[in-house]
């Protein structure tokens, strides 16, 4: 990031290319639309390019990058713009028969609803402890609060998942 804060474009395409997968896995788990996703991911690229002279490192680039892409997924929740309903299930494993690949399907498709149904707040501290796997320290300098109000996010985003997913007939 400082190479490229001195203009160092190579240095651009090595950061994208180091960072691009998981940062779209993050978009997309939480806006539930791979244009969507495509569309915050290169926006945060952008920003990152326009910041790089004025980066320093206080913190790690990827937390500074979870930052930006968390802003602009919240930003977009809180415009309300139009959802898209385009669910890409995960290719199902050769293994699952065709009943099994279709359950598979209704689950994933169940657990995008509940997803969508939580506050945007509570949506993207679940994204990033449990598809980003990130500690609760990362997950507030990412959303830029408290641990204990991370703490508080999960604990109510999970009882709501629970709720929801005990009255989907999927599950």
């Amino acid at each position: 990031m400082l190479a490229l804060g001195e203009g160092d474009l190579k240095a651009f395409e090595e950061l994208v290319g180091r960072h691009q997968a998981w940062a779209w896995g993050v978009a997309y788990h939480f806006l539930g639309h791979r244009q969507e996703s495509e569309d915050v991911v290169q926006d945060a690229f952008l920003r990152l390019l326009d910041a790089s002279g004025r980066y320093r490192p206080t913190s790690t680039l990827k937390t500074y990058l979870y930052q930006i892409i968390a802003r602009l997924c919240l930003d977009r929740a809180k415009k309300k713009q139009p959802r898209y309903l385009d669910v890409v299930p995960e290719t199902p494993a050769s293994t699952l028969d065709a009943p099994g690949a279709m359950e598979k399907t209704q689950q994933a498709e169940a657990v995008r609803a509940a997803l969508n149904a939580l506050s945007p707040q509570q949506r993207m501290a679940v994204v990033l402890r449990y598809y980003e796997n990130l500690n609760y320290q990362e997950i507030a300098s990412a959303l830029g609060t408290t641990t204990k109000a991370v703490e508080r996010l999960l604990a109510r985003g999970r009882d709501r998942l629970q709720a929801i997913l005990k009255t989907s007939e999927d599950f």
